[in-house]
């Protein structure tokens, strides 16, 4: 037995050889231009994918750093303490502290986690309290 073992792979029409089709004209007059198109299309459409695909993973890092902020816990989340007194960097400046200081309860969370999420802190009040002190020191 050889390396074939009988089995060969078909080979290609040559230029100037009858084309496969029947069509009894040369490979090259006939359906070599077709193949010549369908492959160019073939890399065409894989190129706009991959033009496509960065595009988009782009567009998700863009997204996604727009998105944040650098907390955990926003103005939103921390509804009772009144952040509009600050502009923007003031009021980042205020939320990093509040997302960076732990509530002393011994519960773990910190102060904005804790008065966002935990309405049955025995501190929550005194909690509420220093991240208004933090709104206030940010806006000086």
């Amino acid at each position: 037995m050889g390396q074939n073992d009988g089995m060969q792979k078909p080979s290609r029409a040559k230029p100037n050889q009858p084309c496969p089709c029947g069509s009894g004209r040369k490979y090259r007059d006939c359906c070599a231009l077709k193949h010549a198109r369908r492959a160019k299309a073939l890399r065409r459409s894989k190129q706009l994918l991959k033009w496509v695909g960065a595009t988009a993973v782009l567009a998700l890092v863009v997204y996604g750093v727009s998105q944040m902020s650098g907390v955990a816990y926003d103005d939103v989340n921390i509804a009772v303490v009144d952040f509009s007194v600050l502009n923007q960097a003031q009021k980042v400046s205020a939320l990093r502290a509040a997302n960076a200081a732990r509530c002393t309860c011994g519960c773990g969370m910190t102060l904005a986690q804790c008065v966002a999420t935990d309405s049955t802190c025995p501190i929550r009040t005194n909690n509420i309290e220093r991240i208004k002190g933090m709104v206030e020191q940010a806006r000086k």
